[in-house]
């Protein structure tokens, strides 16, 4: 701790010019500068200390060296740095200081680990973790050698503690690591804010296909508003079946077809009458034929001269034409932002990069124009007409060369799978919000893809007809995940390397029919997803399992102690595995939920919250406080007034059950099953104060 308050002033100066950096420059694509000291190591880039470690040995007699050696591979500059010990283990203590939108991680999975993806609440504190990643500057320090045992402790949201030993510790930095390491080059994080609340919602897609009316969306609304919007449902949105067709010039957006008789500024109103946000698809593609023949002038050409034609896109808008943009796309979304719109489904944007311009290279080519430029400045216009403040959303597939201007990116083909959370997850709220599609809630996937979207902070949309929300049993899979947490990556790699390793491809390919290589599948390698919740109270984790092929899951591999004791409770069935350590075995899935739901604290050694019947993160959403003082546990929780909210207790056999204090609520059943209390309340208010005291 003195070395962390020796180098803090320090830092804190370095870090106030940090912050101003100027954000118009790509970062430095070159290696760091390291300055040595007789006991200290100092790392530097572009004029910013980002680590100052002071450096010892364990053998009395012994000295250490380093090594510094840089290099570039495909453009990409990897630098190494090297400190040995002449004999024993050279110990490091440093400080890493960055931006606030730093946060600790893995940079690499470690030989035969269990694939496991993991998101974080908070500032991670995972065992797991040997690097830090800082997003504004896009650099990537991390500790590479596994014997070294890093230990990575946020101090706050932008200084860490970092600790090391063993007798050759490896360090290794890497500038413009997304944009280049990644090949995601137009990621430019210092321009923009990856969407920082939950996005939970429904779309009518699945329930209605292109047959949905205006008295589907007003019956779902009320459904919605009375069924799911007091447990964080959010969004409404419209899909594909309002608009005229052939799509066309702009009135074929705006003007709504007989299905929707008082227009879509009226149906905007009516969804937001109900607490909803209205949200609306679109896409760009240019169907009319007729349409095309008047306007030539506005569309690519083919080598014929003529406006272009191809597969789900139609007649391809030319968006290095301005004019193309200003009378094509522009009115529609000034329009629909008017009209009450605050969420944005833009589709067909695969079919317009490939069937429309990776297909017609030449055109643009014999223009002297990028035609990735052009795709971009359609959907440009698109974010400057609807504005930063509403959520946009890219359809379908992987599109890399979109960074930055939309807010999620649905990863994979239609319909959805969970694979995709794991073979894009180190994306997830760094590059966008990553949408699996939308959720069913069937009896047999209704649980495992709530389960896989919360615990990631994925984009949650149902796509259910609203009589499905009369069943208690299946809309419990959705009211007990939602609101969906904020969540960082633990990983800064993907799980299933598989897709994203092959991105670059987007960049050539000419069909869209399907899904690519590169565009997330329906299978994957793993099913495990783990939720690091850190809270001003206490940090716990969530782990959800959704297959068998996992037996046995040490705690190592989850990033806590193997030395320490865990509580560990299983959601959906509401049970206490048991007190463990080292490891324990999650058993058979139960076939009623197709999945498990592990909430896993550490044992406190007094009678401690295991959980909540509120949320499948076991009490983040609506626990504002909770402490243990006086031999009285205490809490404070904001909750669903027109439900019970029940409290499961872990309860040490020393410790004696006296009594139960409530703040508006009622106690409606105190009952004990081995060493596990349930406390059912029935509150009067939506905040609640509960103290549970012991003799």
């Amino acid at each position: 701790m003195h070395i962390i308050k020796k180098y803090f002033a320090l830092f804190i100066s370095f870090f106030i010019s940090y912050c101003t950096t100027n954000a118009q420059n790509d970062p430095l694509n070159g290696p760091a500068e390291i300055f040595q000291k007789p006991d200290s190591i100092f790392i530097s880039y572009e004029g910013q200390m980002i680590l100052s470690g002071k450096i010892d040995v364990s053998e009395k007699n012994a000295s250490w060296s380093f090594s510094n050696n840089h290099g570039f591979i495909d453009g990409k500059c990897f630098q190494t740095i090297i400190i040995r010990a002449s004999e024993g283990n050279v110990n490091l203590n440093a400080f890493v200081s960055a931006h606030e939108t730093s946060f600790a991680c893995e940079s690499e999975p470690t030989d035969k680990a269990m694939k496991i993806v993991r998101h974080v609440v908070g500032q991670s504190h995972s065992l797991k973790n040997n690097a830090i990643y800082n997003r504004n500057n896009d650099w990537l320090i991390s500790i590479d050698n596994i014997y070294a045992h890093p230990i990575i402790k946020p101090v706050d949201n932008s200084h860490y503690s970092l600790s090391a030993s063993t007798w050759e510790l490896v360090i290794r930095f890497r500038p413009n690591y997304y944009r280049l390491h990644r090949s995601l080059t137009y990621f430019r994080p210092w321009e923009y804010q990856v969407w920082q609340k939950p996005v939970v919602g429904w779309c009518s897609w699945y329930a209605y296909l292109d047959k949905v009316t205006e008295a589907d969306i007003k019956k779902t609304a009320d459904m919605l508003s009375e069924k799911l919007v007091p447990y964080g449902l959010q969004y409404l949105q419209i899909d594909d079946g309002y608009q005229q067709t052939p799509i066309g010039m702009p009135d074929t957006w705006l003007t709504a077809n007989k299905k929707f008789p008082d227009g879509m500024a009226h149906v905007a109103a009516y969804i937001q009458s109900k607490q909803l946000t209205p949200a609306i698809w679109t896409n760009v593609s240019f169907a009319s034929d007729k349409d095309a023949a008047a306007h030539a002038d506005l569309f690519v050409k083919d080598k014929n001269e003529m406006p272009a034609k191809g597969n789900w896109i139609g007649y391809p808008m030319d968006g290095s034409n301005k004019a193309a943009v200003e009378q094509l796309i522009k009115p529609v979304y000034d329009e629909l932002r008017k009209q009450g719109w605050q969420y944005f489904k833009l589709d067909a944007l695969r079919h317009l990069k490939y069937e429309g311009y990776n297909t017609y290279a030449n055109y643009f080519k014999t223009k002297n124009t990028d035609r990735t430029e052009a795709f971009r400045n359609i959907v440009s216009q698109v974010r400057q007409s609807i504005g930063k403040e509403n959520f946009l959303l890219g359809c379908w597939g992987i599109r890399p060369e979109l960074t930055g201007m939309i807010d999620g990116c649905r990863i994979g083909n239609d319909g959805y799978s969970f694979a995709g959370l794991a073979q894009f997850n180190s994306y997830n709220n760094v590059i966008w919000r990553n949408d699996p599609d939308h959720i069913e809630l069937t009896p047999k996937e209704a649980w495992r893809s709530c389960v896989a979207t919360s615990l990631t902070g994925s984009l949650f949309m149902l796509t259910d007809k609203p009589d499905v929300y009369n069943n208690s049993k299946l809309i419990d899979a959705a009211r007990r995940s939602i609101p969906v947490l904020q969540t960082l990556p633990g990983q800064v790699y993907d799980v299933d390397p598989s897709r994203s390793a092959l991105i670059a491809r987007a960049d050539i390919e000419t069909s869209g029919s399907g899904p690519r290589q590169f565009d997330a599948s329906s299978t994957t390698t793993t099913g495990l997803f783990q939720l690091e919740i850190n809270m001003p109270y206490e940090s716990w984790n969530v782990l959800g399992r959704l297959d068998e092929r996992d037996n046995t899951i040490p705690f190592s591999e989850l990033g806590l102690s193997d030395k320490k004791e865990y509580a560990v409770f299983e959601f959906w069935q509401k049970k206490l595995k048991g007190i463990f350590s080292g490891s324990f075995q999650p058993g058979m899935i139960d076939s009623n939920y197709r999945c498990q739901t592990f909430i896993i604290r550490e044992k406190s050694g007094y009678p401690q919250l295991l959980a909540t019947n509120r949320h499948i993160s076991g009490g983040a959403p609506e626990i504002k406080s909770l402490q243990w003082n006086n031999k009285m546990l205490s809490g404070n929780s904001e909750i669903i007034e027109s439900e019970n909210y029940l409290l499961y207790i872990y309860e040490p056999p020393q410790f004696i059950f006296s009594t139960v204090h409530l703040k508006d609520a009622k106690l409606i059943e105190n009952k004990k099953i081995g060493n596990m209390r349930i406390i059912e309340l029935a509150p009067t208010a939506k905040n609640i104060s509960w103290d549970i005291v012991y003799k």
